[in-house]
């Protein structure tokens, strides 16, 4: 396909691409005949929705999709590439991110999310940045004197343990690198918003059902 077509079919934008092109993000096209035409294929197309999703969903800067890009590419292992596109950090920021926290300690939070890892029996990385995530929640719950703990979380992370296998489920039956790294951003990015929704749906039909006597919300009689 030529790189009008592309556009067409990724939804990014002709100079945007050709950014990408000279950035080494997108690997050159296939040259043809005519002066300044080459030709692009199935997998330019899918590098190149996968490289649009972690820029605009993401966030991420350049360099860091094309580090994440190159770590894919060099990859071959089903579970490595998933880690590093549901991490979304590039290792060097990761490692930057260890040092730190080895020379200043673990906060109380991050110590309890380690115990609940224990707890559930998870195999994660100890770098993985969702630990720390899961301790900022955590040092922020008690610095309000609130009664939720780890302990508390864990009905949470038995559910989530079963959405999970639902997530990775969805892995199967990709072929070639650059699929599985689209399949692993679609379940660990694309449906984050979905599942959002899906609890807040949830909550205001218990909330209506347990405080207001009616699922429309109304004033009881």
């Amino acid at each position: 396909m030529k790189i009008s077509e592309l556009s067409r079919r990724s939804g990014v934008s002709i100079p945007t691409i050709k950014y990408y092109l000279r950035d080494g993000l997108l690997p050159q096209g296939q040259l043809t005949t005519a002066a300044n035409q080459a030709d692009y294929g199935e997998e330019h197309l899918r590098r190149l929705r996968l490289i649009r999703t972690l820029v605009g969903v993401r966030r991420l800067s350049v360099s860091a999709v094309k580090e994440i890009l190159g770590a894919i590419t060099e990859e071959g292992d089903l579970h490595q590439i998933f880690g590093i596109v549901t991490d979304a950090r590039p290792a060097m920021h990761q490692q930057k991110a260890s040092e730190e926290e080895a020379a200043g300690g673990e906060t109380a939070g991050v110590c309890d999310a380690r115990r609940l890892i224990t707890e559930m029996g998870w195999e994660v990385s100890p770098e993985t940045a969702a630990i720390r995530t899961l301790g900022d929640v955590l040092d922020a719950l008690a610095d309000v004197d609130s009664d939720i703990d780890w302990q508390s979380l864990l009905p949470y992370a038995r559910l989530t343990d079963r959405i999970s296998e639902l997530d990775v489920r969805q892995m199967n039956g990709a072929s070639g690198l650059l699929e599985l790294a689209e399949r692993a951003v679609l379940v660990s990015v694309l449906l984050e918003p979905a599942l959002l929704a899906l609890r807040r749906l949830a909550q205001e039909d218990k909330s209506a059902r347990l405080f207001s006597g009616g699922a429309d919300g109304g004033d009881a009689a």
